[in-house]
C-alpha cells in the first residue's frame, strides 16, 4: 500500500471478518511502501488491537511489484494471498480461493474481473489492449483480466522467491510457473478512498516491463522492420531509375525526405527496443535489491521445524 490512509479504515472493516470466518490461523502482512501520509501511524494504531497485523515498512517507494514481492518474502502461510488496499478487490472472496485451492489441490487461484464496468472506458480499452497483447507473447496461461489479486500456495510463492528476475511482473510470472490452477470471478468495485496508484505513465512502464521481461518478440519485429525497409527502399530505387531511363525527370525532394524521416523513424524505434533489453542486462548484473525493509513489526521468528497448523498469510 502507498499513501492509503483514507482507505485503511473501510480495508480493515472488511478483511478482517472475512479472515476470521476462514476458522484458520492466518497473519496479514501490511507492507507500507514508503507512504508520506499517515499510513504508517495508522497501521501502528490497527495493530494494537488486531494481534494477527503484521506491518512490514519499506525504506522508500520501491513499486508495486516490488513491494509484493517484498509480501511474499516476509510471508510464512501454507497459503499466500496478495490484495490491494483500494478495495477494488473484495477481500470476502479470500475464503472462496481458499476452499477452491483446498478443494481441488490447486497451487494458484486468480481473482478474474468478470465486471469492469466502474472503470473508465480509456481504462477498460488499454487494460484490453494489454491482456491481448501478453496472450499473444507470452502465452495463453495468462489468464485474461487476472490482476494481482491471487492465492498462491507455500510451494508456489517459494519458486517465485527462487527466481532471479530483479522486474517482477507477477501477472506473467505467475501464470508462466504452471503450476495447476483456477479462477474465482467476482465484479470490480470503485476505489474505496484516495487516487489511483496507477497512472497512464505507470500503466505504460507496466506493459514495457511485461514484454521486454518475457519475450524477445520486439527485438524479431524490429529484424522484420529493417527487412520490410530494406525491399521498400529497392522497391523506390528502381521506380526512380525507371522514370529517369523513360526520360522524365525525377520530382523534387519531397519524396526523398518523406522516405528519409521514415527510415530514420524506423532507426529511433530499433534503438530504443535495443536501450530497452540492454538495460534490463544492466539492471540484472547489478544485482540490486529492488527493495529495502526498514521495519518489520514481527518481533519473533516462527521456530523452524515446529509443529504448526494450517496458516493463511494475507498480503496487503
Amino acid at each position: 500500500m502507498y499513501n492509503e490512509e483514507a482507505a485503511l479504515p473501510a480495508l480493515v472493516a472488511r478483511l478482517r471478518p472475512a479472515l476470521d470466518g476462514t476458522g484458520v490461523s492466518y497473519e496479514v502482512v501490511a507492507v507500507d511502501d514508503g507512504s508520506a501520509d499517515r499510513t504508517a501511524e495508522l497501521l501502528e494504531e490497527i495493530r494494537l488491537g488486531w494481534s494477527e497485523l503484521r506491518i512490514v515498512k519499506l525504506r522508500r517507494n520501491s513499486g508495486h511489484q516490488a513491494a509484493l514481492t517484498a509480501g511474499l518474502h516476509s510471508s510464512v502461510g501454507d497459503y499466500v494471498a496478495s490484495i490491494d488496499a483500494d478495495l477494488q478487490d473484495p477481500p470476502e472472496k479470500i475464503p472462496e480461493m481458499l476452499d477452491l485451492a483446498r478443494k481441488d489441490n490447486l497451487d494458484i487461484v486468480y481473482g478474474v474481473r468478470n465486471d469492469r464496468s466502474t472503470d473508465s472506458g480509456f481504462k477498460r480499452w488499454t487494460a484490453g489492449a494489454y491482456y491481448w497483447l501478453m496472450r499473444r507473447m507470452v502465452g495463453k496461461r495468462v489468464p485474461s483480466q487476472a490482476g494481482d489479486f491471487r492465492l498462491l500456495s507455500r510451494e508456489a510463492v517459494e519458486a517465485l522467491k527462487s527466481l532471479p528476475d530483479q522486474q517482477q511482473v507477477y501477472r506473467l510470472l505467475v501464470p508462466w510457473l504452471g503450476f495447476p490452477s483456477g479462477q474465482v470471478t467476482y465484479f470490480r468495485e470503485e476505489r474505496v478512498a484516495g487516487e489511483t496508484k496507477y497512472p497512464l505513465s505507470k500503466m505504460i512502464r507496466l506493459a514495457i516491463d511485461s514484454i521486454t521481461n518475457f519475450s524477445a518478440s520486439p527485438l524479431r519485429i524490429a529484424t522484420w522492420l529493417g527487412v520490410a525497409s530494406f525491399f521498400g527502399c529497392f522497391a523506390m530505387l528502381a521506380a526512380t531509375v525507371g522514370i529517369y531511363l523513360g526520360g522524365h525527370t525525377v520530382p523534387g525532394w519531397t519524396s526523398l525526405f518523406v522516405a528519409m524521416l521514415f527510415l530514420g523513424g524506423i532507426q529511433l524505434i530499433c534503438v530504443g527496443l535495443l536501450g530497452e533489453y540492454i538495460g534490463r542486462i544492466y539492471t540484472a548484473v547489478q544485482k540490486r535489491p529492488t527493495f529495502f525493509i526498514g521495519y518489520d513489526s514481527a518481533k519473533v521468528a516462527r521456530p523452524r521445524g515446529a509443529e504448526q497448523d494450517e496458516r493463511v498469510d494475507v498480503g496487503v
